[in-house]
């Protein structure tokens, strides 16, 4: 039996892929502001725990695990992960447009691969089914 997915389903999906890409992209953000973090400057970490755009990015990052874990509810950790695979080209978008990094033609190709491969995983069920064991009657 195939397991079908509702739009809110798919909403959850899209909330987790968002949430991902946009908290990661805020956090290199701030980071990049905050500068380098060694063991022997730990101290650095509260520091980057008052910049905006670090804040901001914990803040999406706890509605991805909120996201997420409320997909894993209803579906198998298989279908969920590679189904917000377009995540990656979403960070690669924001990075390349808003953080101005360089992007080579080979991650542009395995990004690619990855969300190619989502087709594989997105034809199969949400959620594997176990067969119900047959009672015999008395």
């Amino acid at each position: 039996m195939k397991h079908t997915l509702t739009p809110q389903r798919y909403l959850i999906l899209l909330a987790v892929m968002l949430t991902a890409s946009v908290g990661d992209t805020l956090l290199s953000h701030g980071m990049a502001q905050v500068g380098s973090v060694s063991l022997h400057h730990l101290g650095m970490l509260l520091l980057a725990l008052r910049n905006p755009w670090v804040i901001s990015g914990i803040l999406l990052l706890l509605g991805f695990f909120a996201s997420y874990l409320t997909a894993l509810s209803w579906a198998d950790l298989t279908f969920v992960l590679p189904s917000t695979a377009f995540g990656y080209v979403v960070v690669a978008l924001l990075s390349r447009f808003w953080l101005h990094e360089h992007i080579s033609v080979y991650r542009w190709v395995g990004i690619l691969m990855i969300v190619c491969g989502v087709g594989f995983v997105a034809n199969g069920p949400s959620l594997t089914e176990h067969p119900q064991p047959v009672r015999e009657a008395k």
